[in-house]
């Protein structure tokens, strides 16, 4: 490991707590990286700081020994609930990695207590938890924090305890705002002390985190850490021990390409980066199956309770495969990474800089590979010229072989495959309608049925993106994917009694007149609303100035010239008819009828 270094722990202008030293010791880090040996002694000089340094450079140290310190060195010692530091990171994989580096710092120190509120807990349990333990230092995710400021009526008054606060630090702040976490740190930042310390850490500043810089911090300094090397002469994003390479190859090689590079690096460890979380379902299942004596798991954002348990265990795996989407990007420390590999770019290129920050990181080597189409071979530029950060060619593997149809006879013999398949499909087309640098990755450029073709499709799904559109370079498979069965026999005794279901409610209702359910009184009153619109609109359109009480009229008239000419009402009952209003703008002669014997 090459030590990117700015000095040793002693060599701080504020001395730091000895208990803390032997904490570092232990850990293993005898030295300070530039952004902590920029950052600590400002924070531990009570000034605001938003620090900006490229990901894997050791932003997590750089707040958690200040808010140590600061704490030691408090006049007044925190009570078992006074809040006096609190650490926002957007996902809870972080937050757990968060809370684990701090249990290092805090256990020679008893008297600090750390409690830990993420989302897939019981909030019940959490709020019982503190009320028992006390919390003296939380790390929270933005959403499970902002609910445990509504919870007064069961016996967490936290506005209260929040009053002794003395550290406040947003980590990931540009991650926080882009997942929509705005609203909920400017309710959390209402319920705090306006005299605090406030620390933002990003590896990358936008706008948004400007403004965020502007509203919660108070004449903060700014610190800006570039790598050394190429770094130093550019504003270069990824660390400069990465190897980043790019490999272009068309959708249905993209597959083959991807399996035969695990294939051969069975003994490392990967991180397998997808746009959509049907996307990971699919390939992961996919990557089970063809992929022999690696470990293989899957995350993504909707695994609720599952995901804690996948991503510690991941993280002790000496080698592996996680298959994952962005909610691994930001952050997270997982030891050891040896390849990123991005299956599917990321809507944004400055996701692409953190996924590639998984690896590489504190001066560790590691490399990164991202799947090209040949239209999107500009990205290379851009990202050279918008995130500072160069790439390198990979050529195609040879000799890869066809594993498609392998792929195709797993969806022929597993329903639960079929559908994870056109799921993924649907997915990824709708991500792709919606990525950021839109003038490269264009939808109408895009070959769907080689697209197919690489998802292993047995069909093409119906979906408006598609609509009107022919495909005679994709050969739909001669089955019906009506009777492909589930391998799970639970699963496909369901789905045999839903179809007997509905084959009995079509004869029961074949000849008989449809029926159609009525409409919410909401959705009809909108309907009539339109209808009228629209009937004003063709009114405009024709020039004419009938009101609308005419019209009502005009229709009546009608109605009852039909039943006169039919003989169904007399001469007098129509005329009686006729002018029963008494408010007649229209002349009868628009109905037809003559008005007087002259024009008979």
């Amino acid at each position: 490991m090459e030590h990117v270094t700015e000095g040793s722990w002693e060599s701080l202008p504020i001395p730091l707590h000895p208990l803390v030293l032997g904490a570092l010791r232990e850990l293993g880090f005898p030295y300070m990286t530039p952004v902590q040996s920029a950052t600590i002694p400002l924070f531990m000089k009570n000034k605001d700081v938003a620090a900006e340094a490229v990901t894997g450079s050791g932003k997590t140290l750089a707040f958690v020994i200040p808010i140590l310190e600061i704490l030691l060195r408090r006049e007044e010692k925190l009570k078992k609930n006074q809040v006096g530091a609190i650490i926002i990171t957007p996902t809870r994989e972080l937050a757990i990695q968060i809370d684990e580096v701090l249990a290092h710092f805090t256990k020679p120190f008893p008297q600090f207590s750390q409690i830990l509120w993420i989302g897939g807990r019981n909030p019940g349990e959490d709020v019982a938890r503190f009320k028992e333990q006390g919390g003296n230092i939380v790390v929270a995710t933005p959403g499970r924090l902002e609910d445990m400021f509504r919870r007064k009526a069961e016996g967490l008054d936290l506005a209260s305890c929040v009053r002794s606060l003395d550290v406040l630090v947003l980590d990931e702040a540009d991650r926080l705002l882009d997942m929509g976490f705005e609203a909920s740190i400017n309710t959390i930042l209402e319920f705090l002390p306006k005299q605090r310390r406030t620390g933002l850490f990003s590896a990358t500043q936008t706008q948004e985190v400007e403004s965020l810089v502007r509203a919660g911090l108070r004449n903060p300094v700014r610190i800006s850490v570039k790598e050394k090397g190429v770094a130093a002469s550019s504003t270069q994003k990824t660390p400069s021990r990465l190897e980043n390479y790019y490999m272009v190859c068309k959708a249905d090689e993209k597959f083959n390409q991807l399996v035969h590079f695990l294939r051969n690096h069975k003994q490392e460890k990967h991180l397998i980066f997808f746009s959509t979380c049907a996307c990971v379902e699919y390939y992961g299942k996919a990557l089970e199956a063809l992929v022999k004596s690696v470990k293989i798991m899957c995350i993504h954002g909707k695994m609720k309770h599952k995901r804690n348990k996948i991503f510690m265990e991941f993280r002790k795996l000496q080698s592996g495969i996680l298959v994952c989407t962005d909610v691994m990007a930001r952050g997270i420390d997982i030891p050891e990474v040896n390849w990123v590999l991005q299956y599917d770019p990321p809507s944004s290129a400055s996701a692409f800089v953190h996924r590639c920050g998984r690896t590489a990181r504190i001066g560790h080597g590691g490399s990164a590979l991202v799947f090209l189409l040949p239209m999107e071979e500009s990205y290379i530029s851009f990202l050279e010229i918008n995130q500072k950060c160069p790439l390198q060619e990979m050529r195609l593997q040879k000799n890869t072989g066809d594993l498609l149809p392998k792929l195709k006879s797993m969806a022929l013999a597993d329903r639960a495959v079929f559908e994870k398949g056109m799921k993924a499909f649907v997915s990824y087309v709708q991500a792709y309608a919606k990525h950021e640098c839109n003038l490269i990755f264009r939808l109408k450029d895009l070959d769907f049925a080689r697209l197919a073709r690489g998802f292993a499709l047995l069909r093409m799904p119906k979906m408006p993106e598609l609509r009107g559109r022919q495909f005679p370079d994709f050969a739909p498979a001669d089955v019906n994917t009506d009777t492909i069965p589930f391998k799970d026999k639970v699963r496909e005794k369901q789905r045999q009694k839903l179809l007997e279901q509905q084959r009995k409610e079509k004869r029961e209702n074949e000849g008989r007149k449809k029926f159609i359910k009525n409409k919410a009184w909401s959705k009809q009153k909108a309907k009539k609303e339109k209808k009228k619109k629209m009937n004003e609109k063709r009114k405009r359109e024709e020039g004419c100035d009938i009101e609308d009480e005419d019209m009502e009229e005009l229709l009546n008239d009608t109605r009852l010239l039909k039943k006169f000419k039919k003989g169904k009402i007399t001469e007098e009952e129509f005329e009686k008819g006729l002018f029963s209003s008494g408010k007649r703008t229209v002349p009868t002669a628009d109905l037809g009828i003559p008005d007087s014997e002259e024009d008979c």
